[in-house]
């Protein structure tokens, strides 16, 4: 099995990023971008989805978060679509039902190589920590569209705006943990009757 990684690094007048991704990891994480609690929660990726994931990020938070969450998650979505590669052998789907204290929320994945993103959440206050809870979904809309990939996240019951959150980037690894691990019945074929992805 070749190893599945990349480096991205992207650099423009708002974000200077660097991140490296191991599908095949062990969940371990060195994360700064900056903001403690966006922070948080890529770790916390990392380490339910068992990736190992190094992110290095520079933005222009003195404006506000935006554009380094943004940014972050357009890169993890390229270091994604870079590490899996032709998706030989991959289960492709991964679905996962998180719960967390008085959250449960639901996230589904298909690597199909088309940008998707259904995002069913409401939050109560405009921000946790130093991040506005409006990024949550530009962030998953950021990864969708630069990976080619289905993302539904659905929050099913709960309150608290921590909770949700930290649950749906939990769901969101546990899914793409199931779709991106090998299905030995493919014998390293690709699982599309187009026969790509």
């Amino acid at each position: 099995m070749s190893e599945r990684t990349a480096t991205i690094e992207r650099k423009t007048s708002e974000t200077d990023i660097k991140l490296t991704l191991d599908i095949d990891g062990m969940g371990n994480a060195e994360i700064d971008t900056g903001i403690g609690f966006f922070d948080h929660m890529l770790n916390s990726f990392a380490r339910h989805g068992f990736f190992n994931l190094d992110v290095k990020a520079i933005g222009d938070i003195m404006v506000d978060c935006h554009h380094t969450i943004e940014d972050t998650g357009i890169v993890l979505g390229q270091a994604i679509s870079k590490a899996l590669g032709d998706k030989e052998g991959i289960e492709r789907f991964g679905s996962f039902i998180l719960p967390m204290d008085d959250a449960l929320v639901l996230c589904a994945v298909d690597l199909s190589g088309r940008p998707y993103l259904s995002f069913d959440m409401t939050f109560t206050t405009d921000r946790v920590g130093y991040m506005d809870t409006e990024m949550v979904k530009e962030f998953f809309y950021a990864v969708s569209y630069s990976a080619g990939m289905n993302i539904h996240i659905k929050q099913i019951s709960g309150e608290n705006n921590h909770h949700l959150i930290e649950a749906a980037f939990k769901a969101f690894a546990k899914a793409l943990d199931i779709a991106t691990g090998y299905n030995e019945r493919l014998d390293g074929k690709i699982l599309s009757t187009k026969g790509s992805l």
